[in-house]
């Protein structure tokens, strides 16, 4: 019996990538063709440059999105809005697998608070989307076709492997040829805050607002030390925020008076989220 023939193949994985950087840049380009081996890509890109909008989603005005060519979107909203359109309404079936980047410029350290690349890998974990978010620290000497190159084998791994599915990667690839990567945690880099303030030709005051990041602290396993060094860094992150060492042990003597406290129970070592219908 030929059961090959009665044996419908099996589809190729979806894999919905975006960025935070717009649907036009050379990262998105490098990112989609390089993971275009591992299955069916649908580019879903922000039609600007949405750096620094961290998960925002667009709910108080309606999306616009446009099919460039076949496979190729561009949308008028965040990153974010990005996936959540994508993996509710533009794409044929669930994706696989969601990549946000390559990234012009680092997000390390306290960076992927802000970050619209992570923003969007968030939003993939959060609707139950194994989901990746990847960065070319020096766009200068670096290469986006070997950051793409590198994402396409940690793709591949979660592909086959999956992840917990609270948890997204964020993949810095330093300037440069790297051959070695390393896990890592999040260091320690803060910015240099500065606020502008110029007066409009009417005399209205407006503020620029930004600054420059300052020296990462040395912290052997970190982020920042590893790019530093020239590692590949791939940092698992988590959506679930609470702050677990707190709850259960720094704060158990919290005793408020006139007030009853309820004990507190133990957390579940993993919160596994249940993606809506």
């Amino acid at each position: 019996m030929n059961t090959s023939a009665e044996m419908p193949e099996a589809a190729p994985p979806l894999i919905l990538v975006t960025n935070d950087d717009g649907v036009h840049e050379p990262g998105i380009k490098a990112l989609a063709e390089g993971l275009a081996p591992l299955g069916e890509v649908v580019v879903i890109g922000p039609d600007r440059n949405c750096s620094g909008v961290s998960h925002k989603i667009s709910l108080l005005h309606p999306l616009r999105g446009i099919e460039l060519k076949p496979g190729w979107w561009q949308v008028d909203g965040s990153p974010a809005d990005c996936v959540y359109l994508g993996v509710h309404q533009l794409l044929s079936r669930r994706p696989s697998l969601v990549v946000s980047g390559i990234n012009a410029g680092p997000n390390l350290s306290f960076d992927v608070h802000y970050s619209g690349t992570v923003g969007a890998a968030f939003e993939g974990t959060l609707l139950g989307v194994p989901s990746l978010a990847v960065s070319l620290t020096d766009p200068r000497t670096g290469s986006y076709a070997l950051a793409a190159e590198f994402t396409a084998k940690v793709a591949r791994w979660v592909l086959q492997a999956s992840l917990p599915t609270n948890t997204t990667l964020n993949i810095n690839v330093p300037g440069g040829r790297p051959e070695r990567y390393q896990m890592t945690f999040l260091g320690h880099r803060l910015f240099r805050h500065s606020v502008h303030r110029r007066d409009d030709p009417r005399g209205a005051p407006y503020y620029w607002i930004g600054g420059v990041p300052s020296d990462a602290e040395d912290i052997p396993g970190s982020d920042c030390n590893a790019v530093a060094e020239g590692v590949i860094s791939i940092t698992p992150l988590t959506v679930d925020l609470t702050h677990v060492r707190a709850l259960t042990r720094h704060l158990v003597d919290l005793e408020l008076t006139g007030a009853v406290k309820v004990p507190t129970a133990q957390p579940p070592e993993e919160l596994e989220l249940i993606p809506p219908r």
